[in-house]
């Protein structure tokens, strides 16, 4: 044993001598007895030093920290350099070192690459290990240089063998690998589509596997996205030449509208061609003018997709569908229709549809009928003004009368659902509650056909429902759509019925809860909350349009129009119609079906549908916008707020917020503020989400947003910021503070004080404080001056901040004296004040002035009545609620005799 600082001082002395042999032998013997570890460091740097002056590659790498890593070996060499930035040794060694690095790496990875496909290729080699070299591939092809490595080492031609197995998990990690490697990368994406074929890329999707057809459609996107814009590289002048994608994305438009009609494609991947088509044809912006891929789409496909929506599943030879496959058609004709900019294109689009239909209509063959029926009921459901004009051209009502009568059931059943879509407008409605109840009822009491049945009733419910919650225009007799509600809510809570026809129940229901008598009904009926939301964690994703709806009439959360009492007067004088409000739609009411809605989970629910949701058919029927009105509206009371939590409604609501239309965002965004306002952001917002809810909340703040949205808004900001620094930070870069500033100016009390509590909280964060120390503006003046206000919420607020601020920043003690001439006097208020919390505050504040190293301050402090007011408050008796100011005034008063402002008063014997 030896002393390691004697070790070292003689290698140090060898090194020197140039006898590196013997320098190495000391430092190795010093660091076998050296227990410091910052000496250890020292000592293993200059062993590292002996070893570059004998150029020994070999111990280098082995004097790395862990043996045989040349990534340490480089660090170690790394901070000799750093010692001796001009050794030309350290440099050069640095230099080949981190060139056989990169070789290593390069080398590595395309071996693993090579391993990767040997074993998902190996018949004999286990699940768990394919599972693991799928799941590496795919994380390696997210990576732009493991994406490089795959597609230089043969990895497409791999990648197809894969899928040629035919095994569903071999074709998922296939594709999902593809979709990483066409990622933001145009030239790759480009060469990609080639070596596959977008024929082969269609039939992957066209197999009958939901998670398949969901992933070749994300790799369908990623392509889309890196040939239109997506790739943001800079390719230089051959980029027009060698990269024009303007034909490969027709070839692709092509493939899918020749899937949407083709017998040979799934369900699934039917509904997957229709979503890309729905995302990608239509203008996102329609500041644009280029609308020519619509124009194309309807040309060459819009046939193809009334042919989907005309389809009959019960008749035989029919193409495969999901339950969700017309939905979506009707949808995308919805879309491509609202797409179109003049009148001759929508003329163009109709007289397309209107020739379908009459090439359909064929007396003597009722299946192709009841196909023109049923794309009537499509349009409807999407274009409704085109279905609208087609529903009035001369004997399409007639044939629908005509069909209802019909001894077949499918027949029956087609006519009566294109009747309730016809039915939407009030005017129709009208004509039908004169002409088609009677034909409903008829078939409601006649057929055995559950199916058709609630087909009739959901009809009469619609027709019942025509006035909407207008009192004064109820459809039918006292007690009748309370009858028919009943009757849906029996079909809802009976599992052996099939779920579409259960569906059905919940559309009677969202047309019947416009009435107050039966929301309630509904409300206080717990098993048929239950069976609703059970539907709609379900498959068939068209049920969610529906149980939103009944939500939306249940908590009241639609659009009112305000009632000006004058209007209404002047509308009674001259006989026009008054809508009425129902009783049971008045506040109280609302709270309690509210109320009831939480206890029976709809929080859950919402949940579950938001993370379940199909992007399309909500953003085609602005389902999501539904929820964040049921969202507001459950959140309104914020003792029910704690519920909403702990069901994660928070989890929830964030990509609500963060997606979809602008005014949807705000809903939800609102929402959001309300619960993050009162809740324990951990809980509300666990892990990482909690710093995606800062972003809508300072959204909220801007001008254009009302009041209330501003203060939830600032409240739930305020809460955030006195959790932690890292969300301070985040509402920093979030660019906040401009607008929270702004509204501390505000003349609205709430609003100025919410700012001023949310900046008390921020203040201790390095870049505010920065700000108030900032020349030529009037920030510590306000703060300030919002101190001498006579709100006690505002005093509290505002002289916290001062007094952490000037705990942590002197500049400002003697800055605050300069902002305003009242400041002594608002000090001598805030340290006389009778509210504990603020009289403790501005005690600080002036120790910290005390203890500003500013002396003329300190004494003009002392010498004014401050000396006298502190005197006072440090001699007065203990007391439990004041103890805090008593404790920093006689703090106070220490200090000044510190700084031999004041002495200490002695009494003479």
């Amino acid at each position: 044993m030896g002393d390691p600082v004697q070790l070292k001082d003689e290698g140090n002395k060898h090194f020197q001598a140039g006898d590196i042999d013997k320098a190495i032998e000391c430092y190795s013997s010093a660091i076998k007895v050296c227990p410091d570890k910052k000496m250890l460091a020292v000592i293993y740097r200059n062993r590292s030093a002996c070893y570059l002056k004998k150029v020994s590659h070999f111990f280098i790498k082995k004097n790395g920290t862990k043996l045989g890593k040349l990534d340490m070996a480089f660090k170690d060499v790394q901070r000799c350099a750093t010692l001796e930035p001009k050794n030309r040794t350290f440099l050069e060694t640095l230099r080949r070192l981190g060139a056989e690095i990169q070789a290593k790496t390069t080398f590595s990875t395309d071996s693993r690459v090579q391993n990767m496909f040997d074993i998902l290729l190996d018949e004999e080699m286990g699940k768990e290990n394919k599972e693991k070299a799928a799941n590496n591939l795919i994380v390696l092809a997210r990576e732009d240089a493991g994406a490089e490595r795959i597609f230089q080492n043969n990895g497409v031609p791999l990648l197809l063998n894969l899928i040629a197995t035919g095994k569903p998990e071999m074709i998922l990690a296939a594709v999902r690998t593809l979709s990483g490697m066409c990622t933001g990368h145009k030239a790759r994406a480009m060469a990609i589509l080639h070596m596959v074929g977008v024929d082969k890329l269609c039939s992957v999707m066209a197999i009958d596997d939901e998670e398949i057809a969901l992933a070749a459609c994300n790799l369908f996107q990623c392509i889309n996205d890196s040939l239109t814009g997506g790739d943001k590289r800079e390719y230089g002048k051959e980029e027009a030449l060698v990269l024009d994608a303007s034909k490969d994305l027709k070839t692709i438009l092509l493939s899918l509208l020749e899937m949407v009609a083709s017998k040979k494609v799934s369900g699934h991947g039917r509904d997957q061609a229709l979503n890309l088509l729905s995302k990608n044809v239509p203008r996102k912006i329609r500041k644009e003018k280029d609308n020519s891929r619509t124009l194309f789409t309807i040309d060459h496909g819009l046939k193809k997709i009334l042919k989907v929506c005309g389809q009959v599943p019960e008749l035989p030879d029919q193409l495969p569908l999901t339950e969700n496959t017309q939905l979506i058609a009707s949808v995308l004709l919805n879309k491509l229709y609202d797409d179109l900019t003049c009148d001759p294109e929508r003329a163009n689009f109709k007289d397309i549809c209107e020739e379908y239909i009459k090439s359909k209509i064929d007396p003597k063959d009722m299946d192709k009928t009841i196909h023109a029926v049923n794309t009537i009921s499509g349009l409807l459901q999407g274009p409704f003004d085109v279905g609208n004009a087609l529903v009035g051209h001369q004997g399409i009502m007639e044939m629908m009368v005509a069909l209802c009568g019909s001894e077949r059931d499918v027949d029956q059943m087609v006519a009566v659902e294109a009747l309730i879509h016809s039915s939407s407008k009030m005017s129709r409605a009208s004509f039908f509650i004169t002409n088609g109840v009677s034909l409903l009822k008829d078939i409601y009491k006649k057929t055995k056909n559950e199916r058709i049945k609630i087909r009739a009733l959901v009809g009469l419910c619609k027709l019942g429902s025509a006035g909407g919650d207008d009192y004064s225009l109820r459809q039918f007799a006292e007690g009748s759509t309370e009858k028919l509600a009943k009757q849906c809510r029996k079909w809802l809570c009976n599992p052996q019925i099939d779920t579409k026809t259960r569906k059905w129940a919940i559309e009677g229901l969202a047309y019947l809860t416009n009435d107050a008598d039966v929301k309630d009904d509904f409300v206080e009926d717990e098993l048929a909350l239950k069976a609703m939301f059970e539907l709609a964690k379900s498959k068939d994703k068209t049920i969610l349009y529906a149980v939103a709806c009944t939500l939306i009439n249940c908590t009241n959360s639609y659009d009112k129009k305000e009632i000006i009492p004058e209007l209404v007067q002047l509308a009674k004088f001259s006989k026009q119609h008054v809508p009425e409000q129902h009783p049971k739609d008045k506040k109280d009411f609302i709270e309690q079906r509210v109320k009831r809605l939480l206890k029976a989970g709809v929080t859950s629910a919402l949940a579950v549908m938001v993370k379940a949701d199909n992007s399309i058919l909500t953003d085609g029927f602005g389902i999501s916008f539904f929820y964040f009105r049921v969202f507001l509206a459950l959140s309104e009371n914020p003792r029910d707020r704690g519920t909403i939590v702990a069901e994660g409604g928070g989890k929830a609501l964030i990509p609500l917020a963060l997606e979809g239309t602008e005014a949807g965002k705000v809903k939800a965004s609102h929402a959001l503020a309300k619960i993050a306002s009162i809740s324990n952001p951990e809980i509300a917002f666990p892990g990482e989400r909690v710093y995606e809810v800062i972003r809508p909340l300072v959204s909220l703040l801007h001008t254009d947003r009302d009041g209330k949205q501003n203060y939830e808004a600032l409240r739930g900001l305020t809460n955030l910021a006195g959790f932690s620094e890292k969300l301070r930070v985040k509402i920093v870069k979030e660019s906040a503070l401009p607008d929270i500033e702004s509204y501390m100016f505000e003349q609205h009390d709430q609003l100025r004080q919410a700012a001023t509590e949310c900046m008390c909280n921020l203040v201790t964060c390095k870049e505010v404080q920065e700000r108030f120390l900032q020349d030529g503006n009037d920030r510590l003046k306000l703060l300030v001056l919002l101190c001498g206000e006579d709100d006690e919420g505002l005093q509290t607020a505002a002289a916290g901040a001062l007094a952490m601020l000037t705990a942590v920043q002197k500049k400002l003690c003697t800055k605050l004296t300069t902002v305003t001439l009242q400041w002594l006097e608002i000090l001598q208020r805030l340290c006389l004040h009778h509210n504990p919390q603020i009289q403790h505050r501005g005690i600080v504040i002036v120790y910290n002035m005390l203890n500003s190293d500013d002396s003329e301050l300190a004494k003009k402090l002392i010498e004014s009545e401050m000396l006298e007011i502190l005197s006072v408050i440090g001699k007065a008796e203990d007391s439990p609620k004041r103890q805090e100011a008593l404790d920093a005034a006689r703090t106070c008063l220490v200090k000044a005799m510190d700084l031999g402002l004041i002495k200490p008063f002695t009494n003479t014997s």
